[in-house]
């Protein structure tokens, strides 16, 4: 249970003064559910404002305040902006302009006749002044003019700079006094503020010494967390299997394994040796051989006289996963079935028996496999396919299946920089896959302008008249109405036009049913061409998609663009990936895409990936599980983990653990940053 002493961190943002349901949803949309989200709200930058008596002593792209007055309002048809046309003391008109539903903001702060003084970024907009979203709207100068380094916070449509700023206050004026969980010495090194001093100093300046304080505190807590989860595993009792290797011998691969996949799998067989239950990730760059290495890891509990089980994240995913192992398991003699939410009735009851009585050797499947219905005789190895879409508390619940603990084999194509390895990751032990079978070709990766839209599309044309099929991903599902942004719905209905219904669509808002029937056409040939978001980043195998099309590829990560490169190349056909880019292109951008060309190396691409974006610029939408953090920064988590690393470990082995005067400060930590499964595990014994 959370302490009491960080109730009123946790309590609804509805609770604060001025919050009504109106309110509410533009809070949501930005995550500030509590007053802890609002105090861990920090500003994305700070400006410093000079005040200005008429705007020919601005400058272009200044941050100014000014005394204006309104004299005319100007409504764009349709979805345009809305503008107020004012004037400042020397006769100069400026448009203040509103996007979207602010438009009735701007009547409200700006009645006509009337003088109020403006706070925000003078631009030009043709031969017009212009100011967009004013961040400050006021009757009098008071506590406007000066302004030295005033928070810029991130917003979504229906909050403003001042609502965000009060709002955050209230949250900050409720902060408690918590005891220190950071070892004293390296908070002393350091100069660190208290924690309840560093949370308001971050808000009120760029204090870099707070924002690291509080970037600490996030790390710690993770590191701690993943720390006791590791020592609660080893002191779990898991069954030893010694396999005889006679039915790994009875394999006949196509191919022969890689010094790096012999590596994981003696790795592997060290550890399911022991007593203690393995907790071992297997980070293999696509095409790598990650399912031969997990099948040798299944085969050894097979022969001890146990059972295995992989979990896939979707049951496209887990459908292929048992079709390849059923061919590369072939003639050995294993049993293996696929089990998933669909299957119903008699086909269902069967393979419910063939588990409890044993004579499945190895069920694969969705967590339908880990459903209170589903009982196994000797469940003894797990393997945990794209680990990184099954967080921690899903791992743990695999303690339950067995009458001991399994071993568990986790897997990721997403090959992750070392230092985030850690991070996410900090309770396994990690094998990596970094050769590529011989013989597997590169893809042809080119880099062409939009402009060149049409010959893309005639190629599609002439590529699916060969009988080849093809994907075409976008950023996002529907265009944004200040950005033109590539939008799948749209790319389809292009797309659909030219070639018909062979064009087929998924994206992550579609019904699971309505995404799944579209996978199948594509995967069975029926499709020829699959438009779609970045939800076929990961566990989409058609051999015969030999093209793939990313439109505005500047908008992604390295990371991202890799794993959408390798659906295609899965054949024996040589593939290729045409990078679509937009015509402004930031030089981080530019040099992405060079990169995408030169090498086809997942790891260094991740190590090149982080390198990019802790300069400080992130193209695009966040990518989903880049890590696990809302304070850390890429940067910070570069520097500061391994010392947060080190500092977990040294609470747990030299200062008491969570039962010390440090450890029950931490406990508070653990609390505050949500990582209380830790403390919840050391309860569990």
């Amino acid at each position: 249970m959370r302490p009491d002493v960080l109730n009123p961190l946790f309590a609804e943002s509805g609770s604060l003064k001025g919050v009504g349901p109106g309110l509410a949803r533009p809070l949501e949309k930005l995550g500030l559910t509590r007053a802890k989200d609002l105090a861990y709200h920090l500003p994305d930058r700070f400006v410093a404002r000079r005040a200005v008596g008429n705007l020919d002593e601005a400058g272009v792209g200044e941050q100014i305040v000014i005394a204006l007055t309104a004299r005319d309002y100007k409504q764009s048809a349709g979805r345009g902006p809305f503008r107020v046309m004012a004037e400042d003391a020397a006769g100069n008109y400026v448009a203040i302009t509103y996007f979207g539903r602010a438009a009735y903001s701007g009547k409200k702060q700006l009645p006509l006749g009337e003088r109020r003084w403006v706070a925000g970024r003078l631009d030009q907009f043709g031969q017009t002044w212009q100011i967009v979203h004013p961040d400050h709207v006021s009757e009098d100068s008071a506590g406007m003019l000066g302004q030295l380094n005033e928070p810029v916070y991130p917003l979504s449509e229906g909050l403003t700079q001042g609502r965000v700023q009060a709002l955050v206050q209230q949250a900050l004026a409720g902060l408690p006094q918590l005891p220190e969980w950071i070892e004293p010495g390296l908070a002393a090194k350091m100069d660190w503020p208290r924690w309840h001093e560093a949370l308001p100093l971050a808000h009120k300046a760029q204090n870099v010494l707070a924002r690291d304080r509080l970037a600490y505190d996030e790390l710690l807590a993770n590191s701690l967390a993943l720390m006791l989860v590791r020592e609660s595993n080893r002191s779990r009792q898991g069954t030893p299997l010694h396999g005889d290797g006679h039915l790994r011998a009875k394999l006949n691969l196509p191919f022969a394994l890689t010094g790096a996949q012999t590596r994981s799998i003696a790795e592997i067989e060290g550890d399911v040796a022991q007593g203690a239950p393995m907790l071992r990730l297997l980070q293999g760059d696509v095409g790598s051989g990650k399912t031969a290495v997990a099948l040798h890891a299944m085969l050894i509990a097979v022969e001890a006289g146990c059972q295995a089980a992989l979990l896939a994240p979707t049951e496209i995913l887990a459908r292929q996963h048992a079709e390849t192992l059923t061919r590369m398991a072939a003639g050995t003699g294993v049993t293996i079935t696929l089990l998933t939410g669909r299957d119903k009735g008699r086909a269902r009851e069967s393979i419910l028996m063939g588990l409890i009585d044993g004579s499945i050797d190895i069920c694969v499947g969705t967590h339908a496999i880990f459903q209170d219905t589903v009982a196994y005789r000797n469940l003894a190895l797990v393997v945990i396919d794209e680990q990184h879409r099954f967080g921690v508390g899903q791992r743990l619940m695999l303690t339950q299946k067995a009458k001991r603990t399994p071993h568990c084999l986790a897997m990721t194509a997403t090959p992750i920089p070392r230092t985030l390895t850690l991070a996410q990751y900090g309770e396994m032990d990690v094998s990596r896959l970094d050769e590529m079978p011989p013989g597997r070709q590169a893809i042809d990766t080119r880099v062409i302008a939009i402009e060149r839209m049409g010959d893309v599309v005639d190629g599609i044309g002439r590529h699916i008249a060969k009988g080849a099929q093809a994907y075409w991903v976008c950023p996002m599902v529907r265009e944004l109405e200040t950005e033109d942004i590539a939008a799948a719905e749209a790319r389809h209905a292009a797309l659909k036009e030219r070639f018909g219904d062979t064009v087929v669509m998924v994206h992550g808002q579609m019904r699971p049913e309505a995404k799944d029937a579209a996978m199948e056409q594509f995967s069975r040939g029926e499709a020829k061409v699959l438009v779609a978001t970045t939800v076929i980043e990961v566990g989409v195998d058609v051999p015969n998609a030999t093209l793939m099309v990313i439109e505005q590829a500047e908008r992604f990560g390295l990371a991202q663009l890799h794993q959408l490169r390798g659906r295609v190349g899965r054949g024996s056909q040589q593939s290729t990936c045409l990078l679509l880019r937009g015509e402004a292109l930031s030089e981080t951008g530019r040099e992405r895409l060079a990169l995408m060309r030169e090498t086809q190396d997942g790891f260094r691409l991740a190590e090149e990936d982080l390198r990019l974006r802790g300069g400080g610029e992130l193209l695009g939408t966040r990518q989903s599980g880049d890590t696990p953090f809302k304070v850390a920064d890429f940067e910070q988590i570069a520097r500061l983990l391994p010392l947060a690393h080190d500092d977990a470990r040294l609470l747990m082995e030299r200062d008491g653990g969570l039962s010390s005067p440090r450890g029950e400060a931490a406990r508070l930590l653990l609390y505050l940053f949500e990582r209380d499964w830790g403390v919840q595990l050391l309860r569990g014994g």
